[in-house]
């Protein structure tokens, strides 16, 4: 067990290491009770620009079907039918679509659209197809759901608020459960972390100080172009993502290269979205780093492409990739000293 000390009058306790009963207990609960939903509260005005995206969440990625849809395609009638199962690979346990040679999945047409919403209906779609670019976060008596900054209309929305973010119940059945010690712990480490991010009478480098203090974390001294060479023997999916690190890493130092409220929304999208994977691997202090380590790498490539490109890249090369993200963990927990 490790302590966080000194957040006002809540004395946080939270467990490095949750047995294996209690992550059981959160599936186990998913299943049999309607849980609260908290979003940011700009969640409900994102909007899909199909045809006006650049970068389609269609193409250069192998999408897996659900079973339940993956059956429901099987037994299409007609024409649409036939074109279903002839561009699905229904693999043994996965099924997926099947790529074009440009990579592009096979019911993305000529303007942009996808064919299965047009003849089928957008309540016709996978699970991955329905969901992107949301993510979800489990606890036991709630879910958060967020967008992920791999979708260029998300990250503007994100990135361009201008007010604190704030968390709001979007599904709220009233019941007043016990929360797990556990949890309780986690939210009030979170909420600490968050109104440290939010804190406007400070710079951005301040805040981030504050946050990482309260966390137990310090971001590994490494120089631009260490830090580039790690992310080049990572798994890369984009050409333009290498060019990128590789002009990044002729930057003598990290800066931040936006506005301060852009920076704060941008640290506080990587807090809310995987700050609570510490519950799970009891990684608290190396995922607070790695917010800040993010943050440091997407400012820095904003400088060549901009910010809301730098942030798509980012989040595509390495939020989407698990072997990625573990990584990056790993190399922040051998080098990271945690004081606590």
């Amino acid at each position: 067990m490790f302590f966080i000390k000194n957040l006002s009058p809540k004395c946080l306790s939270v467990v490095k290491n949750p047995p294996l009963c209690y992550i059981y207990l959160v599936v186990l609960r998913r299943r049999v009770k309607k849980l609260k939903v908290f979003v940011p509260d700009y969640y409900l005005d994102f909007e899909c620009i199909a045809e006006k995206c650049r970068h389609s969440c269609c193409k250069g990625w192998e999408i897996e079907i659900d079973d339940e849809t993956a059956q429901y395609y099987k037994n299409i009638p007609g024409e649409f039918g036939e074109k279903l199962r002839r561009n699905i690979d229904f693999g043994e346990g996965c099924s997926n679509f099947i790529l074009c040679e440009n990579e592009c999945c096979s019911f993305l047409n000529e303007k942009g659209l996808c064919d299965i919403i047009i003849n089928l209906g957008e309540d016709s779609l996978c699970q991955i197809c329905a969901d992107h670019p949301r993510f979800r976060n489990y606890f036991e008596g709630r879910v958060e759901i967020g967008l992920g900054l791999c979708c260029e209309a998300a990250a503007v929305l994100i990135l361009d608020k201008k007010t604190k973010v704030v968390l709001e119940a979007m599904i709220d059945d009233e019941d007043e459960e016990e929360i797990p010690d556990y949890e309780k712990a986690f939210f009030s480490l979170r909420d600490a972390v968050f109104e440290a991010l939010q804190n406007r009478s400070m710079p951005i480098e301040k805040r981030m100080e504050a946050m990482l203090k309260i966390c137990g974390g310090k971001l590994p001294e490494k120089s631009v172009s260490e830090w580039v060479k790690i992310f080049l023997g990572l798994e890369r999916l984009e050409e333009s993502w290498t060019k990128v690190l590789e002009h990044v890493a002729e930057e003598e130092s990290f800066c931040v290269s936006t506005d301060e409220v852009t920076a704060e929304q941008l640290l506080y999208y990587f807090i809310f979205r995987h700050l609570s994977g510490g519950l799970f691997d009891g990684r608290i202090a190396e995922r607070a780093v790695l917010a800040v380590l993010s943050f440091y790498m997407i400012q820095i490539a904003a400088k060549q492409v901009g910010i809301y490109e730098a942030a798509r890249l980012y989040s595509s090369e390495i939020e989407y990739s698990s072997e990625n993200i573990e990584a990056l963990l790993e190399i922040i927990a051998l080098e990271n000293e945690v004081f606590l």
